[in-house]
């Protein structure tokens, strides 16, 4: 959890639990799980237990929330980055509804919940005005994920192609979507991305008035941005010669 975040889509992250299990290939090299690991925990995989946290944990976003209110200006909290709040399981229950009492709570921030189970949307009882619902997809055999999406009531939908494993563009329907979050695999190991994939990505996305948001690239091998040679991973990275970080009209702001 973090009231300021190093994500350039989110202002903060909040996190119920922490765990999940891999059901994708997009899971493969999953940053959470690593991090999980590094501080010697075992909350990944299907029968794993979850890390559960207290009310000082569960009171943040409520201080957030009051900031928000004092200054005028709504904050984006994405939820979870450690985690899949649609994870099926039975001992997720009572925080996940824990969690939509938050949210309800907490209506001067915009709640972002992104997950590769969209077929479990209907966990969430209602579509909350303050609700911004996301999928996954890494590539064109997920984009099934988008037509739940697409049949799901929320303030803004919007889809997380990242990391990026395959074009999508040629068989992606963006009627009913509002963002997309576009980036490569991050990590000591990673599976590169055709900058091409992006840049057909941004051109649908233009056409249909989706906003699009293009967050990280670290290139291909030799790969070149206006003649300069890439190395490294580039934040927000220039695409044909300007940054994309675009965000949708969100109906509460």
């Amino acid at each position: 959890m973090a009231e300021h975040s190093a994500i350039t889509w989110t202002d903060a992250t909040f996190n119920p639990w922490w765990g999940c299990f891999k059901i994708s290939p997009g899971c493969k090299h999953c940053y959470a799980d690593a991090f999980d690991h590094r501080l010697g925990g075992s909350h990944w995989g299907k029968d794993a237990p979850r890390r559960f946290f207290g009310d000082a944990h569960w009171n943040e976003p409520v201080k957030w929330n009051a900031k928000a209110a004092r200054e005028g200006v709504r904050r984006r909290v994405f939820c979870s980055s450690m985690a899949d709040v649609f994870e099926d399981r039975r001992d997720l229950d009572e925080h996940r509804d824990r969690l939509w009492k938050l949210i309800d709570a907490t209506q001067n921030l915009d709640w972002l919940l992104l997950t590769k189970r969209p077929e479990n949307f209907g966990m969430l009882p209602t579509a909350p005005v303050n609700v911004w619902r996301g999928v996954t997809v890494e590539d064109a055999d997920h984009l099934w994920r988008v037509d739940h999406l697409r049949a799901t009531g929320a303030a803004v939908r919007f889809i997380s192609y990242e990391p990026a494993l395959g074009p999508i563009a040629s068989a992606l329907n963006l009627d009913g979507i509002d963002w997309i979050v576009t980036g490569d695999e991050s990590g000591q190991v990673r599976r590169p991305a055709d900058v091409q994939w992006f840049a057909d990505v941004r051109d649908m996305c233009a056409a249909a008035g989706v906003a699009f948001h293009f967050k990280q690239w670290a290139g291909e091998p030799d790969a070149r941005i206006g003649g300069q040679r890439v190395s490294g991973k580039i934040h927000l990275p220039i695409l044909d010669g300007r940054v994309h970080a675009a965000f949708p009209d969100a109906p509460n702001a």
